[in-house]
């Protein structure tokens, strides 16, 4: 039992895929996370490769300054996957075969209808004294044990499988070793779009009171900049009272580039918006090449209000989809607002719609003409009452020049929609 101690906790993730950066660390971030809102001090965050001796020495420093190590990667049937034996000679135990385990991996392998190998027998043999963790989502089962009096859980690298296990199973396992409650953490997660961290800033600083009981963080998640509001209380009413006052604050302060909250995407927002107002749409994508589409068709139910979606990159696609004049394309290029107009008015027309959404523009690195440099992008909006259209320019590479002008897109339609209700 910890007592009024915070529960110190270490994270160690293990992997070659890891050290090399050809995987990014997707366990550590969100192990941390999900601790860090239980009130849980998170010490020390490590990567290492699948090497015996690294392993090793990060089991030993852990174990001086934690009371208890999540420990991720390593369980799976290949020869580097050593996870698992190398913990046991940390410890000086044998290994010892689980039946339980074997039995499952077995009736596992006849069900997916793989082939039975050494390396799944591999997988049901533990570090004597051990207790097994089931993994409900694939085959590689988890462990904990107690070494020099720190509480080593080790689980599969698979980020979905070592999710579900730290949900299930892991958390309450701490719980039980930490019972005294700490305090409550709650936090808000608020989006903006369209206004750089700095001007963010700039515009909370005097009206936000310096205390420990809300902080502030700020997180560039290009294109989007995320504010987090955390508020730690002994009392978890008053954690989010302080909570609720200071996002009411910034709510109203940020008002204009607020889009979402938490799990909220720019998408999501739109779609739920469209559906309140029973508004369809289609979309003519040039330069962005069909991202606008791919996000709107991430939701759940978009069906209900996305009609179609088209690439028309060519000019020749331009005036046999959407019905732009030539002369228009003549006189003022495809990268131009006449034509992004055209092309919003001509998908609407077109799909029998009520909006109609276009954009048009240079990605780059080519491509950039007198008076339209790279980053150049029109984006237009087609309804009832008219069609309106905006000029940016984004100073970026060509992928983030077309992410840029989706997420402007449908940042555009969202102020549209948010105008009518």
């Amino acid at each position: 039992m910890i007592g009024k101690r915070t529960l110190n906790i270490g994270i160690l993730t293990i992997g070659d895929e890891l050290t090399s950066g050809r995987v990014r660390d997707a366990n550590a971030p969100w192990i941390a996370a999900q601790f860090y809102r239980l009130g849980w001090n998170i010490s020390a965050i490590l990567t290492v490769g699948d090497a015996a001796e690294s392993i090793i020495r990060a089991i030993d420093s852990f174990s001086k300054q934690c009371h208890a190590v999540i420990v991720t990667g390593g369980l799976g049937p290949t020869p580097d996957d050593i996870t698992t034996e190398t913990i046991a000679k940390a410890c000086n135990r044998p290994l010892i075969k689980n039946d339980l385990v074997l039995s499952s991996l077995k009736e596992r392998t006849k069900t997916c209808g793989y082939r039975w190998t050494e390396g799944h027998q591999r997988q049901a043999l533990f570090p004597e004294g051990t207790d097994v963790i089931p993994n409900p989502v694939g085959s590689a089962w988890g462990f904990s044990l107690n070494i020099r009096g720190c509480l080593f859980i080790v689980l599969p690298g698979v980020p979905e499988e070592a999710a579900r296990m730290v949900t299930d199973h892991v958390i309450p396992l701490l719980k039980r070793i930490d019972p005294v409650p700490p305090p409550t953490v709650v936090s808000r997660t608020m989006k903006c779009f369209g206004i750089p961290e700095s001007e963010i800033e700039e515009k909370i600083r005097d009206l936000i009171p310096e205390n420990d009981e809300v902080l502030i963080g700020f997180y560039p998640r290009f294109p989007e900049v995320h504010l987090v509001l955390t508020a730690r209380h002994a009392q978890e009413r008053k954690a989010a009272e302080n909570l609720r006052r200071v996002e009411t604050t910034v709510s109203e302060i940020l008002k204009p580039y607020l889009f979402g909250r938490d799990e909220e995407t720019l998408e999501g927002v739109v779609g739920g918006l469209l559906t309140r107002q029973g508004l369809t749409l289609a979309v003519a994508e040039s330069c962005t090449g069909g991202l606008i589409a791919d996000r709107l068709t991430d939701v759940s139910g978009s069906s209900l209000y996305l009609e179609r979606g088209v690439v028309t990159y060519s000019n020749a696609s331009k005036i046999a989809l959407l019905n732009v004049p030539e002369a228009i394309l003549a006189e003022f290029g495809a990268v131009s607002e006449p034509t992004a107009k055209r092309m919003a008015e001509g998908i609407r027309k077109t799909a029998g719609v009520d909006l109609g959404l276009s954009t048009t523009g240079i990605a780059g690195p080519t491509g950039a003409v007198p008076g339209k440099p790279v980053g150049t992008v029109y984006i237009a909006l087609a309804g009832s009452s008219g069609t309106v259209c905006r000029h940016c320019v984004f100073h970026r590479d060509r992928r983030k020049v077309k992410v840029a002008a989706a997420h402007t897109a449908l940042m555009m339609l969202r102020e549209y929609l948010t105008s009518l209700s």
